[in-house]
């Protein structure tokens, strides 16, 4: 098997958790190592890869893929410099700042030959799998009305500066909100029109951290929501439908089990607590159906061998530059709502 050669671009608790794992269980991979700007950590875990100084040394390495996992507002930068460095990409969301940073890498990485993945792997959560399965199995019926939420209790500001600081990347819009909006569009496409709110709410907040955003269909309505105060959690997915309902917690757990220290596997990975199954409850045949589906194990695994396969045998990527310029075209109609406070065509 050819082995991608692969580096990031940092080694914080997303290069930790979420991608040198995964890397290191696929044997499509070989970690290379990553740039480290002051504390240089990735040694530690893995003592044979490299600690790059700078992204021009990492740049002239012999490399295929770079993963693009440092502050929003870097990616476009980083981004354009692995393309014209010859390198393929996988960069996290929010995708970029803007859809003209998008439309360009898109743009080039095409031109130039090169695979660009955007890394929405929420798509790979249990819980999104399992009302996904829902859907295609049309239990439901003909959708009429979803709310897709990811919701948080921490009205506290966050110590990462980056976070809190007033830059074209920061605020929940461009951090949970790629999340909920891409899973909308994988579940009923492009909507027509798009009006949102979005505020500030927690103290001293520079950036936005409460959104309501409601995705306008010929056939149905979609809200999606994010923020920061919710002590009790509601469904983090409400389907209905003309033959009834389905509930389903927000409840994957590989991020938690990752941050424990525990290695992902192919095996009895990312299997939720039997408690949090999601509620079905239709009417069939005039009787009422009312029961818990099991819920199917999530693995952001799938999301590398996607990648993997997408080099190799020059496949669509898992999650294409396009998907990600369609949840910048949402995200930026969305500033544009909230703003103006009127509904926005698409």
């Amino acid at each position: 098997m050819n082995k991608l050669k692969t580096v990031l671009l940092s080694y914080g608790m997303s290069g930790k958790i979420f991608h040198a794992p995964f890397i290191e269980l696929h044997s499509g991979f070989e970690l290379i190592g990553a740039w480290e700007r002051s504390k240089k950590l990735i040694q530690n875990d893995y003592p044979n890869v490299k600690s790059y100084a700078t992204i021009e040394e990492l740049l002239a390495d012999d490399i295929d893929l770079v993963i693009v996992n440092t502050p929003v507002d870097t990616h476009f930068q980083y981004a354009e410099q692995a393309i014209n460095a010859g390198k393929h990409l996988i960069v996290e969301k929010s995708f970029t700042t803007t859809v003209e940073e998008a439309e360009c890498l898109k743009k080039i990485a095409k031109e130039k030959g090169l695979k660009l993945a955007v890394y929405q792997n929420r798509r790979w959560d249990s819980d999104f799998k399992t009302v996904k399965s829902i859907l295609e199995e049309n239990v439901l019926g003909e959708i009429v009305e979803a709310e897709i939420r990811f919701d948080r209790y921490n009205p506290q500001l966050s110590a990462k500066k980056w976070k809190e600081s007033k830059n074209d990347g920061a605020g929940v819009l461009k951090d949970l909100g790629p999340h909920i909006i891409d899973q909308a569009l994988c579940l009923f496409g492009y909507p027509n029109a798009v009006f949102a709110d979005i505020r500030n709410l927690r103290e001293n907040s520079l950036n936005d951290d409460n959104i309501d955003i409601l995705l306008y269909y010929s056939d149905k309505r979609v809200r999606l929501h994010a923020g920061f105060f919710n002590k009790e959690q509601v469904p983090g997915f409400i389907i209905q439908g003309r033959k009834g309902s389905f509930f389903k917690s927000r409840a994957d757990i590989q991020e938690d089990v990752l941050k424990t220290g525990k290695k992902p596997n192919l095996v009895d990975w990312g299997k939720e607590p039997i408690e949090n199954e999601g509620l079905l409850n239709i009417s069939l045949n005039g009787e009422t159906i009312r029961k818990t589906i099991p819920t199917i194990p999530g693995n952001y695994y799938d999301f590398f061998e996607g990648v993997y396969h997408s080099i190799i045998n020059n496949s669509i990527e898992p999650v294409t530059a396009n998907d990600g310029l369609k949840v910048m075209q949402i995200i930026e109609a969305a500033i544009e709502s909230s703003n103006q406070k009127k509904v926005i065509d698409l």
